[in-house]
């Protein structure tokens, strides 16, 4: 029988590093602390840098060992300067999650190339290619993860979120293929499908269509960010060390029917 404290040591991250885009806030801050608390350094990325200085430094505050670096996850020369900033500052890179998102809603008829580009340029095009910059640093990891955070709503029909939903259904057949081109090199790609979360995100709507969201699940309301966190931490441990191109869904039973 294994004793408590081998079971706890397979969430332990100590001495590994991640990155966390979007890690500014909601669901990708409740990661990043959560990845400190359990010993990883913690790369804070996205858009805004007083936003990732302040979560940053408030890590450290706690007594975790975190670093700022602003990138914009739909720009690809930012994506290769976050990995570079990564490993020089940190020594190395094991733990990837792709979390930074584009929830540009618009209907059908309204769309335009410019909100497609805007969208899919940081939902699926920055995913693939930060993980291909961070490709080298997972190959020579003993500890090599890749965590994608999508969507339930990419089993759902989407309704005016048709770009943002189908964009985190591209990142899931992404993340199986990832999967399958990465495991000889000893790195894992799973994803994470979140339902409606406590976030500036769904909190931006309006009160009856957040009600919506909350309607749409078994369990009648929002996750808090630490529910997802939890489900990242269990994917990016050894916890999950036979799981790989999978997506874990942590909605509340809202796509269970």
């Amino acid at each position: 029988m294994r004793s408590r404290a081998q079971i706890l040591d397979q969430y332990d991250l100590s001495g590994r590093v991640a990155v966390v885009t979007g890690g500014s806030r909601g669901i990708g801050r409740a990661i990043a602390e959560t990845f400190a608390a359990m010993g990883a350094a913690v790369v804070v990325a996205s858009r805004k840098a007083d936003a990732c200085e302040t979560v940053a430094g408030a890590i450290t505050a706690a007594g975790g060992r975190a670093i700022a670096v602003p990138t914009h996850a739909g720009r690809v020369d930012q994506l290769e300067a976050l990995v570079a900033t990564t490993v020089a500052e940190l020594g190395g890179l094991d733990i990837v999650v792709n979390n930074a998102a584009n929830a540009l809603g618009m209907p059908i008829g309204a769309i335009t190339p410019e909100a497609w580009e805007s969208s899919y340029g940081v939902n699926l095009r920055g995913p693939l290619f930060l993980v291909q910059h961070a490709l080298p640093h997972l190959q020579a990891s003993e500890h090599g993860v890749i965590v994608n955070v999508i969507s339930a709503g990419a089993f759902t029909h989407g309704t005016y979120l048709s770009m943002y939903c189908s964009a985190k259904a591209a990142v899931l057949q992404l993340t199986r293929a990832m999967a399958a081109e990465l495991a000889p090199h000893g790195i894992r790609a799973n994803a994470l499908a979140p339902g409606t979360t406590d976030t500036d995100m769904v909190r931006n709507n309006p009160p009856e269509a957040q009600q919506s969201m909350v309607n749409a699940a078994l369990i009648k309301r929002m996750a808090a960010p630490e529910e997802l966190a939890d489900g990242a931490l269990y994917l990016a441990s050894d916890a999950s060390s036979f799981m790989t191109g999978q997506c874990l869904v942590i909605d509340g039973g809202m796509t269970t029917g």
